[in-house]
């Protein structure tokens, strides 16, 4: 038996590092961990929620002299800081599960593992962009909603994103993952333009911001059905996985060598870093009925009722 945790673990953190999408979100990277077989918990934390709270120093003659002399004090009253400890859990697992037969392989053994490795390692954090795009939306503090992709509802929608971030005293760089479709308009708004001095780039495609966001494209595997955008403050949340194994040893019913590996994964945001994640979403409307107008059964109940009588008597 060959173990290649230290091999998968580097390989998973230098992919990642190029093409998690996420990545800024998660402060930079996933952290990895190995030999995690015996654990359900990842790391523990330590929050306070304690407020501050700004207090005038009272110079009252009657405070803390006089008859306040012993019962009272000119700080004001205390105010005891406390952390709560909180066990961050794996959420998710994955696995893998390949065997390399010498007799068809048609590479060498050795080199055929690594090239497995490497390839098992991008469809891992494939699959950790799909994860982490759906931990983001479901943590987003604040969800905006448009209801169509046009020049109008763009400027309005980012004049609202800007206002947001700004009246929660949000501080960092700001960054919207887009869809393709909100990508594309902002491309293509008139505010996006070389005379303007917008960081825009016709040619390549490329907008590096648009009203104080960092813009980048997502594909569309990674936005949670009905997604169209997520905009947040860099680094407000952790990633993390742990291998528990990745082997290969010699099979016996094929000649040449089985690769296993196992693993758990999750994500962690601080409850006070919600507010400074945000969800976009295009407003679904509702499907009408036969009669156009969504009051179908309550017409069918009445006409049916009415008819019935009369049709009776």
């Amino acid at each position: 038996m060959r173990i290649y945790q230290k091999e998968f673990k580097e390989t998973l953190e230098k992919i990642y590092g190029v093409q998690g999408y996420f990545r800024d979100f998660f402060g930079g990277g996933v952290e990895t961990l190995d030999g995690v077989s015996n654990s359900s918990t990842a790391f523990t934390v330590k929050t306070s929620d304690i407020p501050v709270i700004i207090r005038d120093y009272d110079t009252d003659a009657e405070t803390a002299f006089g008859e306040g002399t012993s019962n009272s004090n000119r700080f004001g009253p205390r105010t005891e800081v406390i952390s709560t400890d909180i066990d961050v859990p794996y959420t998710w697992t994955w696995a893998i599960h390949e065997g390399i037969d010498r007799h068809t392989t048609n590479q060498d053994l050795e080199e055929a593992i690594i090239d497995r490795i490497v390839l098992q390692g991008e469809e891992k954090v494939h699959l950790f962009n799909i994860k982490h795009s759906q931990f983001i939306s479901s943590v987003a503090g604040e969800e905006f909603e448009i209801e169509e992709i046009n020049e109008d509802t763009v400027v309005k929608l980012f004049n609202d994103l800007y206002n947001y971030f700004l009246d929660i005293g949000a501080f960092g760089n700001k960054v919207a993952k887009v869809s393709g479709e909100l990508y594309n308009a902002i491309i293509d708004h008139p505010l996006s333009t070389i005379i303007k001095n917008s960081d825009a780039n016709i040619s390549e495609n490329e907008v590096v911001k648009f009203k104080g966001f960092n813009i980048e494209p997502i594909p569309s595997p990674y936005l949670v059905e009905g997604d169209i955008a997520y905009v947040y403050v860099e680094n407000v949340a952790k990633a993390f996985t742990g291998i528990d194994t990745a082997r290969t040893f010699e099979a016996h019913d094929i000649d040449g060598v089985v690769l296993q590996g196992s693993g758990k994964a999750g994500e962690f945001i601080p409850d006070k870093n919600k507010a400074a994640v945000v969800k976009v979403v295009v407003k679904v409307e509702e499907t009408p009925d036969e009669n156009g107008d969504g009051n179908g059964g309550e017409n069918g109940g009445e006409n049916g009722g009415e008819n019935g009588g009369e049709n009776g008597g």
